[in-house]
């Protein structure tokens, strides 16, 4: 069974919601799925996933100065050639999601387009593009699998879903 581990970190719990949502969408389509906050994730448990998926708050126009080190903890312990997906909730600006993107790519990713940002607290709308994109996350490992393939890097430029629904802080 194709897995699946979704990476977050969230200030106020939004980012955490999608989180759970994506896994939620992932685990509908028979993947095995978890969402851990970056500091209980394991790069061993990286390693053995078939697809990674990592959602930051945006501040102050960028993605968290931990969130930023972790994901140059993985170029160190060479995770690459993964399928990936980026997301990240945000009050005003939402740029953390697309340096997610960026990073990832450059660590040979092919991440999944487009991000998805979130406008403050999501509703029960957002959450549903959550699960969507949990739902694709597996779509694209189950055709990468029968395909007998490896997910191959994308050099495209990011695309961005913007969702401004709720209130509330990111």
């Amino acid at each position: 069974m194709p897995k699946l581990v979704v990476v977050y970190l969230s200030t106020s719990g939004n980012t955490k919601a999608m989180a759970d949502a994506i896994v939620e969408g992932a685990q509908s389509r028979n993947v095995d799925a978890k969402a851990v906050n970056f500091n209980e994730a394991r790069i061993e448990e990286l390693k053995d996933a078939d697809a990674i998926a990592i959602g930051s708050s945006t501040f102050y126009y960028k993605m968290l100065p931990p969130m930023e080190k972790f994901i140059e903890s993985l170029e160190k312990a060479k995770i690459k050639a993964k399928l990936g997906a980026a997301f990240g909730s945000y009050g005003w600006s939402g740029e953390a999601p697309v340096m997610i993107a960026e990073k990832m790519r450059n660590l040979g990713m092919e991440v999944i387009d487009p991000v998805l940002r979130i406008q403050y607290q999501p509703v029960e709308k957002d959450l549903d593009e959550c699960k969507r994109l949990g739902k694709d996350i597996a779509i694209k490992l189950k055709k990468d699998t029968k395909a007998g393939s490896e997910p191959k890097r994308k050099d495209a430029a990011v695309s961005v879903q913007e969702v401004k629904m709720g209130e509330g802080g990111h």
